[in-house]
């Protein structure tokens, strides 16, 4: 065979990923707040678009819908597979003071910026004026700078910067003296005043240190405490009778006194946690209506309302040169292809929610005892879209209804097959029919083996190894240490 080059015609098949399909993608997986952000963004780079709360808005109309809506298009439609019946070239622009607009539902923002310009507190975040929490860092440096000064102020300074979150210095004070080239004894001094710095027990090495520290400011620190403290580890265990030995007391006074452990601080520095953490805002609101359907909507109250200023591009294109001109399609182009992904966008979130409602109608109508297994592809295949969309729309996103706020992804569940033959159960009702158990425990602790015959005696086919691990998910102690802590309680 001969070597040397030569020209072929081969006929191929591969899907392309336009910037538009890309914009698309990534406008699904975000949630509201990322959402916004991003629009910031895309109002920053491109002219033509603004932000308006009269009637010229160009927002995706998604506000209130009904479970049962097949009318609703998703992604597909931008993929090019239009919806049956609809429009592909449909005008994005609404009048939003129209009368079918107005009605009260819980994602009416009702104009947040005319309260707040107004001076009404309605709709006002007043979370947002509050300072920034002081850190355990900045607490402890400002008492050290009234109780030290010179040297002493150094080494307090130090020790503050190497104490943890949870208000213990890991490091031992030889090492540090050492370090700073102080004598050992110098720096245990300087150490002993910050223990009583508030708050008290900070800068402890030990919860035994912690705890004494604690007891010495209360007054509440004798021998017989003493010895308490030091065999933590037995009232750990719930020995009553080995307490009662060891600190040669009865056990009226060693209940007395594991009451007044409970009063203390075994972390003081988690009185300061830094940065408030931010609140989570829902990105669905679901509600029962009037006529008794469930109704999903769209958090509006979070998107700014986006339209393509034509007047401004009007005054910019008279008399530009072909560079502006080109420099102004492509802006026009973009925003375009932006209202056209967000409605997509809305539309796609609401379809999905719709069928999850519908699908876990029983967990919205009676609780989490009646919520059902569910995955993604069944959702997926209710609504004729692909697996990999319907996980987008439910990434990272919440629902406010009734029952409280929860994560899209809540609703997914594995399922626990049943005893008897029916319908499998969702892993969260097991959980908190486990709960529920353990809770209404009187005098007999129930055993993992315990727990397995009574939930399947109530129709759950569930294995040993099941119920312990849901215990340890919900945080709850094997049979053992819930009754170690019931005797510490009733002591």
């Amino acid at each position: 065979m001969a070597l040397g080059p030569r020209l072929e015609i081969r006929q191929s098949q591969q899907l392309v990923m336009t910037q538009q399909l890309q914009l698309a993608i990534k406008l699904l997986a975000l949630t509201n707040v990322e959402l916004e952000t991003f629009i910031g963004e895309e109002l920053d780079k491109n002219p033509l678009l603004s932000t308006s709360d009269g009637a010229d808005t160009v927002e995706a109309p998604a506000t209130g819908e009904a479970v049962i809506d097949p009318s609703r298009q998703g992604l597909d439609t931008l993929l090019g597979k239009s919806a049956e019946g609809s429009g592909g070239d449909a005008p994005l622009d609404v009048d939003y003071t129209g009368e079918a607009f107005h009605h009260d539902t819980p994602g009416d923002s009702a104009d947040w910026g005319a309260a707040a310009s107004s001076g009404s507190d309605e709709h006002v975040d007043f979370d947002s004026f509050a300072a920034a929490d002081a850190s355990l860092t900045d607490v402890l440096t400002a008492q050290a700078s009234a109780a030290f000064d010179g040297a002493e102020l150094i080494i307090a300074r130090h020790i503050i910067d190497l104490i943890d979150e949870t208000g213990y210095l890991g490091e031992a004070i030889d090492t540090i003296a050492e370090r700073l080239g102080v004598a050992p004894a110098a720096a245990a001094a300087v150490l002993a005043r910050i223990h009583g710095f508030d708050p008290v027990g900070v800068g402890a090495r030990s919860l035994a240190e912690c705890l004494t520290i604690q007891a010495r400011e209360a007054d509440r620190y004798d021998p017989a405490m003493a010895v308490l403290l030091d065999n933590l580890e037995m009232v750990a265990r719930g020995d009553i009778n080995g307490l009662v030995r060891a600190c040669g007391v009865d056990r009226e006074d060693i209940a007395d006194m594991i009451r007044e452990l409970r009063c203390y601080e075994p972390k003081p520095g988690l009185r300061y946690g830094g940065e408030r953490p931010a609140p989570v805002v829902a990105d669905i609101f679901i509600w029962r209506g009037s006529d008794g359907a469930w109704i999903v909507e769209l958090n509006q109250a979070t998107l700014p309302k986006l339209l393509i200023d034509r007047d401004y591009h009007a005054i910019l294109e008279a008399g530009a040169t072909k560079a502006t001109t080109s420099f102004l399609n492509e802006c026009v182009n973009s925003a375009n292809w932006l209202l056209k992904a967000l409605d997509q966008r809305a539309r796609t979130i609401v379809k999905v929610a719709s069928e999850l409602v519908k699908q876990q109608s029983g967990f919205f109508e009676h609780g989490v005892s009646h919520l059902k297994p569910l995955t993604l592809r069944t959702i997926a295949e209710a609504i004729e879209m692909h697996e990999s969309t319907v996980s987008r729309v439910t990434s990272n996103k919440y629902v406010q209804c009734e029952r409280g706020l929860f994560e899209l992804r809540y609703f997914f569940t594995s399922g626990i097959g049943s005893s008897g033959g029916g319908e499998a159960s969702s892993a969260h009702t097991v959980k908190d029919r486990i709960a529920r158990l353990i809770a209404a425990e009187t005098i007999d602790t129930l055993s993992d083996d315990k727990l397995v015959d009574i939930l399947q005696k109530e129709g759950f086919d569930i294995a040993r190894r099941t119920v312990a691990k849901y215990r340890e998910a919900l945080g709850l102690g094997s049979s053992v240490a819930r009754r170690r802590a019931r005797l510490l309680a009733a002591a």
